[in-house]
């Protein structure tokens, strides 16, 4: 009885989410008697399946899908967090986590380290891209998800972990032990100053990845080195991929640039305390410096706020596609037993009183399709198109292919030159055509994919031998030659494979050094500085 007292109060008392039930009765007693009835059907269906239920059941592990499936019905960024994943909670609000300091993947339901962080324990310990992980402190990751080996490799800061590795070229699997370390990962990845003959004067560039915890200082960091140490005197602000985070993050960014209480952002809910405005607070240091800024259709929250801010302002041009369109705030309050839940009280509105949101998460539920042209996020004032699309380069990514030659090239090849020089020669890039052979690597497309599909209808609809062999006659036509295609798309090819060879001498500042050479996103905000 004791245990389904304590259980009920674990499921009731999130839902008030801080506030007290009498000044949420004094809000809205209607909404309240409604949710007074559910949590009292709740409770009643958790009694009678706990008294009358044939086995025996998890009590907590019942709460919490519970409770994760009721959120999940709100939108995806409204999540409980119990005590065991403090951690989570701890890399989400500031960048932080007890653990090795390494991106791991799953391929083949096998575990691999891919990007050891420099300077972090698991790049100090020997890991290198490419390793495969099999078990870690005696326990097997065979068929555990990403996520599960994630959690087994985080930790208390001072901890030890001991990894089970095989290396390709090493003859048996070796152990490496790791002390965990309280890891952050920096929100500048890449500064430098760009400077040419074309240019108007030495540019600065900021590649910006997340708006945590100090990461404004950062920032600042980085633009006063770029501005009185090296000479720039303009900036690219790099926000793409950067899904946002601290809103006092965004307005301290913002405020370097435009002028004291300027209203940034504001934010609208249901109750007077979800109503703010958010204005800068001091003189800014960079009021006239001529600044670009690049977002995707990654860029979200936070970074929304900063590039639609100093677009609406007109303190900045921006470059590259349409942003995520999430403006939806969340707050993280604690509830019983040391949990949390992060949840959306709000929407974010710019300057110019156009919200951020690209739809109600309630439409999205119904299968309402999601107009990227007309609703919600930032249009920037230059559309780069983005130029994905499903060719060789596609297919020899998601199958590894660039990953793993990189990794046998890293094992053969002692050093290479500098990544801002690093040249990917033709000679290499018939040594990966070797490789591919021996993998035996066989380019797919889709439309060869589908002439197979195609075929096994013919026959199944009986159709004439006549027919089906004139079918037969486009199989070698839209059979293709891999070695063409790689041929047509060379200088993709040479980058992709670059970035990769690059990553595993000088780690990720080096490839973001090697990258930026052929970012024609940048190099078309480069033209707009004046």
């Amino acid at each position: 009885m004791i245990k389904r007292i304590l259980l009920i109060a674990i499921f009731s008392l999130p839902l008030w989410g801080g506030l007290g039930r009498g000044a949420l009765f004094a809000q809205n007693r209607a909404a309240t008697t409604r949710a007074d009835e559910c949590i009292a059907i709740f409770n009643d269906v958790l009694r009678q399946v706990d008294v009358n239920y044939v086995d025996t059941l998890n009590y907590e592990d019942l709460t919490e899908t519970a409770i994760n499936a009721m959120l999940r019905k709100i939108d995806p960024y409204t999540v409980y967090y119990p005590k065991k994943e403090d951690n989570e909670l701890r890399m989400l609000t500031t960048g932080k986590y007890g653990g090795i300091g390494s991106i791991i993947q799953q391929r083949d339901k096998k575990t691999y380290a891919v990007n050891p962080y420099e300077g972090k324990p698991a790049q100090r310990a020997g890991i290198e891209a490419g390793d495969r992980i099999l078990s870690v402190d005696g326990k097997s990751t065979d068929e555990l998800s990403v996520s599960e080996v994630s959690n087994m490799l985080r930790g208390e800061p001072g901890s030890t972990v001991v990894l089970k590795i095989e290396r390709e070229g090493t003859e048996k699997p070796f152990d490496v032990s790791i002390v965990r370390e309280d890891i952050h990962l920096e929100p500048v990845s890449y500064y430098t100053v760009l400077t040419a003959d074309t240019l108007p004067f030495p540019i600065g560039y900021i590649s910006f990845n997340e708006f945590t915890e100090n990461s404004a200082q950062a920032f600042s960091n980085a633009l006063d080195d770029l501005y009185y140490t090296h000479g720039a005197r303009g900036l690219v602000m790099d926000l793409r991929g950067n899904g946002g985070g601290i809103v006092d993050e965004a307005l301290q960014i913002v405020n370097l640039f435009v002028d004291r209480d300027t209203k940034v952002v504001e934010t609208k809910g249901k109750t007077s305390r979800s109503n703010y405005v958010y204005k800068t607070r001091n003189t800014p240091r960079y009021k006239d410096l001529p600044l670009v800024v690049l977002v995707d259709k990654n860029s979200a929250s936070a970074s929304e706020i900063v590039s639609g801010a100093l677009q609406d302002l007109g303190r900045a041009k921006l470059v590259g596609q349409r942003t995520f369109g999430k403006g939806l705030v969340q707050n993280i309050r604690p509830v019983v037993y040391d949990g949390h839940i992060k949840i959306t009280t709000s929407k974010y509105y710019l300057p110019s009183g156009r919200c951020i949101q690209a739809i109600d998460y309630s439409e999205r539920q119904k299968g309402h399709a999601l107009k990227r042209d007309t609703a919600g996020g930032i249009l920037p004032d230059i559309v780069m198109n983005d130029s994905a699309k499903v060719d060789i380069t596609y297919s020899l990514y998601i199958n590894h292919y660039f990953f793993d030659y990189a990794t046998r090239y890293h094992r053969e090849h002692d050093s290479i030159a500098a990544a801002e020089v690093f040249e990917v020669t033709d000679e290499m890039i018939d040594d990966f055509c070797q490789f591919l052979d021996e993998k035996g690597f066989k380019y797919e497309t889709e439309t060869s994919k589908f002439f197979d599909d195609m075929l096994k209808m013919a026959k199944h609809e009986d159709l004439d031998s006549a027919t089906i062999a004139q079918i037969e006659t486009l199989r070698p036509i839209l059979t293709p030659d891999y070695r063409a295609a790689i041929a047509r798309n060379k200088e993709e090819i040479r980058h992709f494979l670059g970035a990769e060879i690059v990553l595993r001498y000088y780690y990720q500042k080096g490839q973001a050094a090697y990258n930026i050479r052929f970012d024609k996103e940048l190099k078309r905000a480069l033209k707009e500085m004046k």
